[in-house]
């Protein structure tokens, strides 16, 4: 393996931890709806539990109402339980074959508290972040130790991986502002 080998893999690994923070971000509510609200709810589908977007389209009606579509007649009755029964505080409705969603407004209270879990999100992504620095760093000492790199690439390759690690951790930093500022606005 080489210097650039581990600076390329740093990078790949890096994108990634911002990648799951976007992920797990998606999650948390803000004031409007969002489909991703749904992506942790599981549904019984003939005796096995499957992710709701394995068995219905989910999207939007307005800014307030998540719609779900089953793919099969039976299973309305299924997904409307599987919602109520998940913590989300959600209480769909049936419409015909399409189940309404509503997204109740958040209180300050909540709105608060929610910005705590993203501003935790944000510091386990930034401490994943700088583990890969110290992880490429230790590599490349290696490969120093064993004389396969010279000193001078290892200068250069913590400075290059500490600008890597400084990109990432602002991407982290702007999306948690961007969230706040979505949660906080009404």
């Amino acid at each position: 393996m080489t210097v650039a080998d581990i600076k390329k893999s740093t990078e790949a690994k890096m994108v990634q931890s911002v990648d799951a923070f976007k992920h797990n971000l998606a999650k948390v509510r803000a004031g409007r709806a969002s489909p991703a609200l749904l992506d942790s709810v599981h549904v019984e589908y003939y005796g096995s539990v499957v992710p709701l977007n394995n068995v219905a389209t989910v999207g939007l009606l307005d800014s307030r109402t998540i719609s779900v579509q089953p793919f099969e007649k039976g299973m309305g009755a299924k997904i409307e339980k599987a919602i109520r029964e998940s913590d989300l505080g959600l209480n769909p409705s049936s419409m015909g074959d399409l189940i309404r969603v509503p997204v109740p407004p958040m209180s300050e209270e909540r709105r608060k508290e929610l910005t705590k879990v993203v501003r935790n999100e944000a510091e386990n992504a930034k401490v994943a972040i700088r583990n890969q620095r110290r992880d490429a760093n230790e590599a490349v000492k290696k490969l120093v130790k064993d004389k396969i790199a010279t000193e001078d690439d290892q200068k250069r390759s913590e400075a290059d991986v500490q600008k890597l690690t400084d990109r990432h951790i602002n991407d982290v930093d702007r999306l948690t502002a961007d969230k706040e500022k979505e949660m906080m606005s009404i």
